[in-house]
């Protein structure tokens, strides 16, 4: 699958393409509060981040308005529609970029459609209550994500026997749950879930053999940006990650992977154009 119809646009995957997260949350485990206020102060900054994005490569912009860093406590169906439903109708209006959307909510998921999202990334993947329905409804892609156990619980010791065979067999079953549910497949994604569960053993064992989830048949999104793996390895806080941030997308990249999930856009864009040279001897 080369093409990806998202509402009125189209990704290309015959490349990589570029996912810039906006996050309209105040508990964040890297960018918090920095552009979240019920306001229209706020919205304005949150369109104009987003067009700087756009500006610097990015073909997707993603909302988020639930934190699921480790520990993260849930917010109320309500308070993330109106974190997130005012900041995408604005730049759905005003800039030309797919839309994604990163919820898990039924509701959101739906309403998200009507104000013209693009696509819906949801770290649960449709697992919470009727969301797999509304899903089926949108017409719009999805990504299914791993996560094992939930944001509150999820690093409490996270065991596998084997992560990468573990990862892919519940990837496997969603797209299985998703095709039954009247999905097709062609508008499905999957991401392993990058720090959602695992430990750095597995997020390392993940990323070095990220090509196997090609075996499943649909495009691998990949969102390792300023994770906690790189601040273990390289002993760097949340805002000094961007060197080893832009080492693991180079790794995924060259693995397979077609939409990097990231805060730095501007040097994501360099990286994956660079590494594509290489991979095709040309330009």
């Amino acid at each position: 699958m080369t093409q990806l119809q998202c509402a009125g646009r189209v990704l290309d995957l015959s490349k990589t393409q570029v996912m810039g997260i906006l996050n309209v949350t105040p508990d964040s485990f890297s960018d918090g509060g920095h552009l979240y206020q019920h306001s229209a102060l706020s919205i304005d900054k949150a369109l104009q981040h987003a067009q700087q994005m756009v500006n610097d490569g990015a073909t997707i912009v993603d909302i988020g308005g639930e934190s699921t860093r480790p520990g993260a406590a849930e917010v109320s169906e309500q308070e993330e529609m109106d974190r997130v439903l005012p900041v995408l109708e604005r730049i759905n209006a005003e800039i030309d970029v797919v839309v994604s959307i990163d919820t898990s909510s039924a509701k959101l998921i739906s309403e998200s459609a009507k104000l013209g999202a693009g696509l819906i990334n949801d770290v649960r993947a449709l697992g919470r209550e009727a969301a797999l329905e509304a899903a089926a409804k949108t017409d719009l892609p999805i990504c299914l994500m791993h996560m094992q156990g939930s944001p509150a619980t999820m690093q409490r010791q996270p065991e596998y026997a084997d992560v990468v065979s573990e990862v892919m067999d519940f990837l496997d079953q969603q797209l299985s749950r998703c095709v039954a549910a009247g999905i097709a497949k062609q508008r499905l994604i999957v991401d392993p879930g990058f720090g959602f569960g695992k430990t750095l053993q597995h997020n390392l064992q993940l990323l070095n053999r990220l090509d196997k989830l090609l075996d499943l048949g649909v495009p691998v999104l990949s969102g390792t940006s300023r994770k906690t793996m790189v601040g273990q390895v390289l002993n760097r806080e949340a805002d000094q990650r961007l060197f080893g941030s832009l080492a693991t997308v180079a790794l995924a990249v060259e693995r397979g992977a077609k939409i990097i999930r990231v805060h730095d856009v501007l040097a994501t864009v360099d990286m994956v154009r660079m590494t594509e040279a290489v991979l095709k001897e040309g330009i």
